[in-house]
């Protein structure tokens, strides 16, 4: 069965490039990314740039262009983000029914999980970026709350055909019961949505001689501002303490922080945990799915999923984890 990138061949890629002005060398690297389709490609006489060319029909123009609007904001008050180049006024390309965008390469390596100083480093860094996503408002980005994260990824499981039938109802129990929990908890905390990173784990930040810089806003969007705080945290419950403690210590320099919002921390993994399955499902049709992630065909992957969120049902109804 074809999909959309099977289309996005080297010479597409190339051709789009020099459709920019740029005369590409014809050296194209493809680099880790599955929900869109990402290159280095190496430019005559200068240093690489890097390509992402969107996925078709996920998101429409204006979200895109939110994302880089978002980004340019950031990097204007010299927040080090890598926002998308501006060329003749336009950050988002058209070519042969590919939209894509282009970036400087930076380079760098993940922080060192739990490191008490470098999450200082973030958390200061986070509370910049949150004071400017406090700012403005998005209007075509995605919500992340247990209605538009979580209720819409158990709908497109159910629907998907890859459930398999011996776990269905036990799925559809939990799920609910996990969503309804969540729900209470958003209602409790009341937070006020903000422009936020949305998928600020390890990965998405590289750290340098100059410091950590954050990439890929492709998942921003309106939320708590706890969501881009808890994936940075890891380990047992003492050192969870104190990362939080060194990540607010960071953070409350430049931007208030309320810690009511720290019991949605496990709703909010538990709204992942679900998400993450739905988004294989639902690109379950794109080859490059089957290949990276095998193991979501195979029997034991459900009783592991059902396992976790039975563990996270159970997280949710705990006490928060609070700072020192």
């Amino acid at each position: 069965m074809s999909h959309p990138f099977d289309r996005l061949t080297p010479d597409c890629i190339l051709d789009a490039i020099d459709a920019q002005g740029l005369l590409s060398s014809g050296h194209v690297i493809a680099l880790n990314s599955y929900e869109n389709r990402v290159y280095q490609i190496g430019i005559e006489d200068k240093p690489p740039l890097i390509a992402k060319f969107y996925r078709p029909d996920r998101w429409p123009d204006e979200a895109i262009l939110e994302e880089h609007a978002f980004s340019l904001a950031l990097a204007q008050q010299e927040i080090p983000v890598v926002p998308p180049l501006i060329r003749q006024g336009q950050t988002l390309f058209h070519f042969d029914g590919f939209r894509f965008a282009l970036f400087e390469r930076r380079g760098g390596r993940a922080p060192d999980p739990g490191e008490l100083d470098q999450l200082a480093w973030i958390g200061r860094l986070m509370g910049r970026i949150h004071a400017v996503g406090r700012a403005g408002r998005f209007q075509h980005r995605p919500q992340i709350d247990p209605l538009h994260y979580g209720r819409q990824a158990r709908k497109t499981l159910l629907a998907s055909g890859l459930l398999p039938e011996e776990h269905r109802n036990r799925y559809e129990t939990i799920s609910r019961q996990l969503l309804e929990l969540a729900q209470q908890r958003f209602e409790a905390v009341q937070a006020e949505p903000i422009r936020l990173h949305g998928d600020c784990h390890l990965g998405n930040i590289l750290w340098s001689d100059d410091g950590p810089h954050f990439v890929d806003l492709d998942d921003c969007a309106s939320g708590p501002a706890i969501q881009d705080l808890w994936m940075l945290l890891n380990g047992d419950q003492d050192s969870v303490r104190r990362q939080l403690q060194a990540l607010l210590d960071g953070y409350r320099i430049f931007c208030d922080f309320n810690l009511s919002q720290l019991t949605l921390i496990e709703p909010l993994r538990g709204l992942r945990l679900m998400h993450h399955t739905a988004w294989l499902a639902h690109r379950w049709d794109d080859p490059a799915f089957p290949r990276a992630f095998p193991w979501f065909e195979e029997p034991g992957y459900w009783v592991n999923h059902l396992r976790d969120l039975e563990e996270q049902l159970q997280a949710i109804g705990e006490a928060p984890v609070l700072a020192l």
